[in-house]
């Protein structure tokens, strides 16, 4: 933390840095599912092209990259795990490969982070990535990414919500 900084500025620095890095992972994620895109390609081209720069006009706020990667890098790695967790969520007429691609990249990236990120708390993550989510799709669309990643999260988490959370 800066010196003279007042407390809790270095801790808002932090988690706007990670709202970038998982805005970009979401964006990196559908654009791999989209393009076909390998993962070291992609991260390349993120970091060294999108991560803290403008792009077309649009100033990208300065991301977390090791949070980033890591989030690519692990939905990647665990996807077969994440699609099962996330499809048992998913209304049963609604399969994950039915869902748009913009979205079924949030859900990943969320599930990965709840399944993984231990040091995020679980409402953190689901708030994060239904506001991802709504940078790219409607408000009824939002809100189904954040009913399927709390799910998961008192799945994944039970701790976190209590004794008497279900």
């Amino acid at each position: 933390m800066a010196r003279g900084a007042p407390a809790g500025e270095s801790e808002a620095r932090k988690a706007n840095t990670r709202g970038a890095a998982r805005l970009a992972a979401v964006q990196a994620l559908y654009q791999m599912d989209l393009a076909g895109t390998g993962l070291n390609e992609i991260l390349a081209e993120f970091e060294s092209h999108w991560l803290g720069r403008e792009v077309e006009g649009a100033q990208y706020l300065p991301a977390e990259a090791a949070f980033f990667r890591d989030i690519v890098s692990g939905v990647v790695r665990e996807q077969r795990k994440l699609d099962p967790l996330i499809d048992a969520a998913l209304a049963k007429s609604w399969p994950l490969k039915r869902i748009e691609t913009v979205l079924r990249a949030a859900l990943r990236a969320g599930a990965y982070e709840l399944d993984h990120r231990r040091d995020v708390p679980a409402r953190v993550v689901v708030s994060e990535y239904a506001d991802v989510a709504a940078a790219f799709v409607e408000r009824d669309e939002t809100g189904m990414v954040n009913a399927v990643l709390d799910q998961l999260a008192r799945s994944l988490r039970a701790a976190e919500f209590g004794p008497a959370a279900r």
